[in-house]
């Protein structure tokens, strides 16, 4: 496989109740009519969302939607952005490297403000979640609870490359189930934000989930996101609470056949690339 088809995925490709997370402050639960309100600036929009619930929802299905979370002003001005090919480092069309049909761009450092801001400002939101999970799984690893700090720890192992992306589909264009893996360093959430509408820029193209569990067939999740709004979702693997303790299932996600139109998404990867 050469090194762009290595740069895209790792193909090795209600419980939350039952669930005993570690030790750690919990998010506070917002008043309902807080969350996802599609006013202010980005930050206050990710300070009104209902982390508590985003929680519940990761624990028990290993995604939570973040509906509003880009107004559509700022959905169409990243839009806008994926033909100047100065701001990226990196062209990848699926389909020769048998990851789908469509193409994606990975981002140049510097990134985008806005991008950077979202890198920054989801980060300390989803940190203690995956310290949590850490702990439950039996994994050593803790992420800080900042993202510069983080990206540090990548960058002194050789992640260097910034893995934010923009994805473009077409008609009849697909994203085959797969793993964002790209080095040692891998912070176990990821967001994806839709920048086109449902229905009216395209039809089909649902954002979509399977959860391996042993000795169990696979579960299927569709994420019905609507533009502007994000699903912040498990990178490779989560905790589910068993009969006998908690255990790991395996994670991957993808993107099902566009029946027509065109569809763009900004993915939001918190580890950079080797």
């Amino acid at each position: 496989m050469n090194t762009v088809a290595k740069d895209r995925h790792s193909n090795s490709h209600s419980q939350s109740a039952e669930l005993e997370l570690a030790s750690g402050p919990k998010p506070e639960r917002a008043a309902a009519s807080d969350a996802g309100s599609c006013t202010g600036s980005l930050a206050q929009r990710i300070d009104k969302i209902d982390w508590f619930d985003a929680e519940e929802e990761l624990n028990g299905y290993g995604c939570a939607m973040l509906r509003n979370l880009l107004t559509a002003q700022e959905c169409d001005a990243l839009s806008a952005l994926y033909p100047r090919e100065e701001l990226f480092r990196s062209r990848v069309v699926m389909a020769r490297h048998g990851f789908g049909r469509g193409e994606y761009k990975y981002f140049a450092y510097p990134l985008p403000p806005l991008i950077a801001a979202l890198r920054g400002d989801l980060y300390p939101r989803l940190a203690p979640v995956a310290n949590r999970w850490n702990e439950v799984m039996g994994i050593e690893v803790r992420y800080p609870a900042v993202h510069a700090e983080f990206i540090e720890r990548c960058h002194a192992a050789g992640q260097m490359r910034p893995t934010p992306l923009m994805l473009q589909y077409a008609t009849d264009d697909y994203n085959c189930l797969h793993q964002d893996l790209y080095g040692e360093h891998v912070f176990p959430l990821q967001v994806a934000i839709l920048l086109s509408e449902p229905g009216e820029d395209f039809t089909g193209g649902e954002f979509v989930m399977t959860e391996q569990r042993p000795r169990m067939q696979s579960r299927t999740e569709v994420v019905p996101l609507g533009k502007g709004d994000a699903v912040v979702f498990a990178v490779h693997h989560r905790p589910v609470q068993g009969t006998r303790g908690p255990y790991r299932v395996n994670l991957r996600h993808g993107v099902s056949r566009l029946r027509s139109g065109q569809r763009l998404t900004l993915g939001v990867i918190f580890h950079d690339a080797t």
